[in-house]
């Protein structure tokens, strides 16, 4: 098998890691706290801000003005899996978001999260 099929075959198996992560402006300190199912395709949010299509405007206004150079991605924390049946993903990934929202406030001059 080659090293192309290999690697494509180990990410298909590799179970998703979701998470909360931050896009900071460091020009501004502004910072947007999201959550995501996959931190892998956390590079899909960068590459909707390049282009342009971007669904938060005050964050897609910035990235154009400043570029891509002055933003800072990085992933808070990683969701901490259960193996339990109770586990609810879609509810602790929520309530993870919520509790660094809490924490950092990016609202209003602080970021681009809404109130």
């Amino acid at each position: 098998m080659d090293r192309r099929k290999e690697l494509k075959m180990l990410y298909k198996e590799t179970k998703p890691v979701a998470g909360v992560y931050r896009i900071l402006n460091n020009k501004n300190g502004r910072a947007l706290v999201d959550s995501i199912t996959d931190i892998r395709s956390l590079e899909g949010r960068k590459f909707q801000l390049g282009i342009g299509r971007h669904n938060n405007e005050k964050l897609q206004a910035e990235w154009t003005e400043f570029g891509e150079a002055a933003f800072t991605v990085e992933v808070l924390e990683a969701l901490k899996e259960k193996d339990e049946p109770e586990f609810d993903r879609e509810k602790e990934l929520k309530k993870l978001r919520q509790k660094w929202i809490d924490q950092l406030q990016p609202f209003g001059d602080k970021g681009y999260n809404e109130s």
